[in-house]
């Protein structure tokens, strides 16, 4: 049934192009990109992510990271992609739909992080906007959930910004470096106002 379709491989292994940045599946050429990125950005990250682990740089994570990738897009529970920009293909960042509820549900989770240097520059929001068709389109998502901390100005921007309502506070709802805390709830659903994204068509890269 096309209420229950998950989508081809191809609509999800095929990079997708925004106004200032690229979408692509992660791969296991990016690691050293990756995490020098990390690296270079973790004071800036650890705040508002889960605790690292003690190897979370290492290579050997990375291989699991990519293992649990493809087991997320083979099991239609999830899709991570790198975030790289559009003229220079460097790596900047990662957005992942998650946690994808098919039935009656028909959502998913939207999580993502961007590198330090290319913070405050608009292109979360571009990588947002790139992935609002694949969402709604080749997923067929009815609803898109996204939870920011009450004091994660930058990610609440975003949000907003791509047309995200506000729709409450979970407490305690996750456990952000070591410590349990509130968030604040947003969803976007397909047909909401704002920015269309029928009326957004990302190139494909062939």
């Amino acid at each position: 049934m096309a209420f229950l379709r998950s989508p081809a491989p191809e609509d999800y292994l095929a990079p997708i192009r925004g106004r200032s940045v690229t979408l692509r599946p992660p791969a296991g050429s990016d690691y050293a990109e990756w995490a020098e990125l990390r690296a270079l950005s973790r004071q800036h990250l650890t705040p508002w992510e889960p605790t690292w682990a003690h190897d979370d740089l290492s290579r050997a994570m990375f291989r699991r990271r990519l293992r649990a990738y493809g087991r997320d897009v083979r099991d239609d529970l999830g899709y991570s992609f790198f975030i790289a920009d559009a003229m220079s293909d460097t790596l900047i960042g990662g957005i992942t739909l998650s946690n994808i509820r098919r039935g009656s549900a028909q959502s998913a989770s939207l999580g993502y992080w961007i590198g330090a240097p290319y913070a405050g520059r608009g292109r979360m929001q571009d990588a947002v906007v790139t992935l609002l068709p694949f969402a709604f389109g080749a997923l067929r998502l009815h609803r898109i959930e996204a939870a920011s901390m009450p004091d994660n100005a930058a990610s609440i921007r975003v949000l907003e910004k791509t047309g995200f309502e506000r729709e409450g506070i979970a407490r305690s709802f996750l456990k952000i470096n070591g410590q349990w805390q509130d968030h604040i709830l947003y969803a976007r659903l397909v047909g909401d106002p704002g920015i269309a994204p029928t009326s957004l068509r990302p190139t494909r890269i062939a």
